[in-house]
């Protein structure tokens, strides 16, 4: 099972966006959005081969994650497993100081606990290019030319990692795509870019989201 966790996120449903498109490759995905019901399927963790998580808890008017399920996705993160975080997947959990720490590149709230400066989110069309890196996914994933969306920078580092994919913004490059580890030894990427249906129901997007689900399928 593939379990993919995701808010309409304003009523722009990138999530389901991407899930219909890639329903008929992976039947073994269950997808939910708006209704955190689904974190119920990690009670038996060992079921679930990936967690996706695509929403910023908190927002569009629903209500926080509760206990139950925050405790349910730790469970499945201390197996090891893998945790793919998209666009701001690195929020899903913000209240939780375990999951703050755990992410490796996480989106920042204006109402962050810690009390770190807020992630901000320009606005323009950009090209993500793949980063000059040894890591094996750097050799898999391909430049994208987007449209008109969101570009998430600034956000906060809370553990090493590798950059995959990158952007630059006035001149400068942010991170669109990392790799790091839990505390567990499990895989967790972001995959930074995606809230315009125009980007996240596009090939090249979802060419290289492929490409992240089935490499983190195989070597988790």
């Amino acid at each position: 099972m593939i379990l993919w966790m995701a808010d309409d996120h304003y009523g722009v449903h990138p999530g389901r966006v991407s899930y219909e498109k890639l329903a008929a490759e992976y039947p073994e995905i269950k997808f939910f959005e708006n209704d955190w019901s689904g974190f119920s399927l990690l009670e038996s963790a060992e079921s679930c081969e990936l967690l996706i998580l695509h929403l910023i808890a908190d927002t569009c008017g629903l209500p926080l994650p509760d206990d139950a399920a925050a405790a349910a996705v730790r469970h499945y993160c201390e197996t090891g497993r893998p945790l793919l975080l998209l666009h701001g997947g690195s929020a899903a959990f913000w209240h939780h100081d375990w999951f703050r720490s755990m992410v490796g590149l996480r989106w920042v709230r204006g109402n962050d606990p810690d009390g770190v400066e807020a992630s901000f989110h320009p606005v323009e069309p950009y090209r993500v290019s793949v980063a000059k890196c040894r890591h094996r996914l750097c050799g898999k994933l391909h430049e994208m030319e987007l449209p008109c969306d969101e570009i998430y920078t600034g956000l906060e580092q809370t553990a090493p990692y590798w950059v995959l994919m990158e952007t630059v913004v006035s001149g400068r490059s942010w991170p669109q795509c990392t790799e790091s580890l839990s505390p567990w030894g499990g895989r967790v990427i972001n995959f930074l870019p995606g809230h315009a249906a125009a980007v996240t129901g596009a090939a090249g997007y979802l060419t290289n989201l492929k490409i992240l689900i089935d490499d983190l399928l195989v070597e988790k």
